[in-house]
C-alpha cells in the first residue's frame, strides 16, 4: 500500500505502509495485527532522465495501529533524515 509522494527540501518523500502481516493466498487483507512502514527518498532528477532513490525501514517496536499512522511516522523519519544529514553528502547515499 503507497501513498502519495510529497516533496520536501527538493528530495521526494513516498510513504511505504503494508500490513504487518502478510496476506495469506486467497485470503483477504489482515490490517488487525497493523501496519509496517517504510519510506522512499528520491533525489532530484538528473538531466539524463535518471533519477536515485533509496529505502529506508521504520524500527518500529510494535506495528503501528493504523496505516495513517504508519504514513506521518515515515514522513516525519525522512524529513528528520533528511535534515540530519552532514553537508557534502546526500540521503541516497548516507551510511545507515
Amino acid at each position: 500500500m503507497t501513498v502519495a509522494a510529497r516533496l520536501y527540501r527538493g528530495l521526494e518523500i513516498c510513504p511505504l505502509v503494508y500490513p504487518h502481516r502478510p496476506t495469506a493466498s486467497g485470503a483477504s487483507h489482515n490490517y488487525d495485527e497493523g501496519f509496517d512502514a517504510a519510506v522512499r527518498i528520491l533525489g532530484p532528477q538528473e538531466p539524463d532522465g535518471t533519477q536515485r532513490s533509496r529505502v529506508f525501514c521504520l524500527a518500529a517496536s510494535r506495528p503501528f495501529g493504523s496505516a495513517g499512522d504508519a504514513r506521518r511516522a515515515s514522513i516525519e523519519y525522512a524529513e528528520r533524515l533528511i535534515d540530519t544529514c552532514s553537508p557534502g553528502e546526500t540521503v541516497v547515499d548516507m551510511k545507515s
